[in-house]
């Protein structure tokens, strides 16, 4: 995994949790990765994937089975989505907002892109 200067690490390691739960690729009832077993699989320090799993607790999205490990919540993927929206609209969205301003690109021209990108991506 290649982590950004401008952002914590565990946060990073938490979007890419959460990604694989939004892909079903850990669906909730299902184990997901230990501490251990994560810190090898993106080669950093396990107690940056337990400072990981802490925040991911507190937001609802994973819990842990004490002994048997942690799973993905059963509302996870409307707990992440809920918090990805809430951080989106707080902190990209502003700057997304300010650079179409100051480029003067129109919300048609944006609207015009997006619907070409999820023609794209997503069918």
């Amino acid at each position: 995994m290649d982590f950004q200067d401008k952002r914590a690490i565990y946060l990073q390691i938490a979007d890419y949790v959460c990604d694989k739960i939004l892909l079903a690729q850990w669906p909730p009832g299902i184990r997901i990765l230990s501490v251990r077993d994560l810190g090898v699989e993106l080669e950093v320090n396990p107690n940056t994937v337990m400072r990981t799993y802490d925040f991911l607790q507190q937001k609802g999205i994973i819990y842990n089975k004490r002994g048997i490990g942690y799973f993905a919540a059963d509302d996870a993927d409307d707990r992440i989505k809920s918090y990805r929206r809430e951080q989106f609209l707080e902190t990209e969205l502003p700057h997304f907002f300010r650079n179409l301003y100051l480029l003067n690109i129109s919300l048609e021209e944006i609207e015009e892109r997006f619907k070409a990108f999820i023609e794209v991506e997503f069918k």
